[in-house]
């Protein structure tokens, strides 16, 4: 029985032919990063429909926020998700038993810390945004609420990076369909039902997370293979502790510093007043469900990149990443332009406010036709991530995504201030970052043949 479960959730990525098993791989994480999505998506569409576009800039316009204060934190399942593939690659199988404890052991933690962070630090940083008067109230209690759940997002993050590292997307999608919806059904009755307002839709997406999260660790427990979890067993081991913070920390720094630029042009964007921040936020929800459909090929690179440098199988490592990167344009750009051909229905769902939608189409103009140079840079990062090397993206990352934003504000904005100068900062900085990344895959693997050959 247990033979057949592995072959039906597990996955060999160190044999036989890649493309379809980066498809079996990737298909599921894409449609359950869209469902995650879709918690924050259901919150801003109520809101936007049924209280009012104040309340839909509360929502919307948190994410970056969010991203700036959890990113440290799930940068270090990716650490997680790296240990166990390489330990499942190379068959060190207590290995894999001793990362899986320390994983789940420290989501947790971490998830208890951030509902402290969030309650102290959301007003301030909000008004270090500059978010107007008539948005602030909401916004903060939105972050306040939506941060008791951090334990939860947490270890469901630390969970499914488990599961990814052995192969296995089908089952954390499964749970991600039903706790979205769950959150659907949950959001409307709380807004039009209840009239509980943004507090509504926050209750709402903990408790879905909730679902996810404890459907996941019942998956850990139940399964029968080297990633099984026994609660009595929960411990964190120093040693995988430090690898993991190793290989994670940079990326989970990196994601941070990324969202310090994004709250920067996101300040820029208030500065247009609370019509302009909800084109925004409307925009930059469509974008992120292609933003999930190409990181789904991310999230491949780092896993078949790492079973594969465990077992010691490097030419199909350069396989790997050229299939991923094929993909990764043919999904950006098909999705980003079909985005932008159907963005004022696609905006309408969030708004019946005719300023709003021409808000949003001007950001949609600019990211969503380059948005594939952003799943180029995310593939190859993840293959440097995948090899052990987390400190170079990171370095390349933030001089060529998140340094360049910076001084493209107090400058190129700076002297015309509009948001087309704004956001055109985008595209420019994809470019740069990816075309330094693949030079250092490159740099990389020449010296790891080197380490080989000697």
């Amino acid at each position: 029985m247990s033979g057949t479960k592995k072959k039906s959730y597990e996955m060999d990525m160190c044999h036989g032919p890649l493309v379809g098993k980066l498809l079996v791989f990737t298909i599921p994480v894409m449609i359950s990063g869209v469902l995650q999505l879709l918690f924050n998506a259901a919150d801003i569409v109520v809101v936007g429909q049924f209280v009012g576009s104040q309340a839909l800039a509360a929502v919307g316009s948190n994410t970056s926020l969010i991203n700036l204060i959890v990113n440290v934190f799930i940068g270090i399942s990716i650490g997680s998700n790296v240990l166990v593939a390489r330990h499942y690659g190379a068959g060190e199988y207590e290995e894999v038993h001793k990362t899986v404890h320390t994983s789940i052991l420290t989501g947790a933690v971490f998830g208890v810390l951030l509902i402290f962070i969030g309650q102290i630090v959301a007003r301030p940083l909000l008004e270090l945004m500059g978010s107007p008067d008539d948005v602030i109230d909401l916004a903060t209690l939105y972050l306040r609420i939506y941060f008791i759940g951090m334990p939860m997002v947490m270890v469901y993050d630390f969970g499914a990076s488990i599961l990814r590292a052995v192969g296995d997307t089908r089952r954390p999608l499964y749970f991600l369909v039903i706790a979205g919806i769950v959150n659907v059904v949950l959001n409307l009755f709380f807004v039009i039902v209840c009239h509980l307002g943004v507090a509504g839709v926050a209750l709402a997406t903990i408790i879905s997370q909730t679902i996810s999260a404890v459907l996941v660790v019942i998956c850990l427990i139940r399964t029968d293979t080297c990633v099984r979890l026994t609660l009595k067993k929960l411990k964190i081991h120093k040693r995988k502790l430090l690898q993991m913070m190793r290989i994670g920390l940079p990326a989970g720094v990196q994601g941070a510093i990324f969202s310090v630029s994004n709250v920067l042009i996101q300040s820029s964007v208030n500065s247009f007043g609370s019509v302009a921040m909800a084109g925004n936020a409307a925009a930059a929800n469509i974008e992120g469900f292609i933003y999930t459909a190409m990181n789904s090929f991310y999230q491949a690179s780092l896993s078949f990149t790492s079973q594969n440098a465990g077992a010691g199988l490097y030419k199909r490592v350069y396989k790997i990443l050229g299939l991923c990167l094929l993909m990764v344009v043919i999904t950006g750009f098909c999705l980003g332009n079909l985005a932008l051909f159907f963005g004022r229905p696609l905006l309408g769902i969030y708004t019946s406010e005719a300023d709003v939608v021409r808000f949003g189409l001007l950001r949609m103009k600019y990211i969503c036709t380059t948005y594939f140079l952003c799943g180029m840079m995310d593939v190859t990062v993840g293959s440097l991530r995948g090899l052990g090397y987390s400190i170079i993206p990171m370095l390349v990352s933030l001089t060529g995504a998140c340094a360049f934003r910076v001084v493209w504000i107090f400058t190129a904005f700076a002297w015309s201030r509009s948001l087309d100068t704004l956001y055109i900062s985008y595209p420019v900085s994809w470019l740069i970052t990816a075309a330094v990344q693949m030079l250092c895959f490159f740099a990389a693997m020449k010296r790891i043949r080197g380490k080989i050959a000697h």
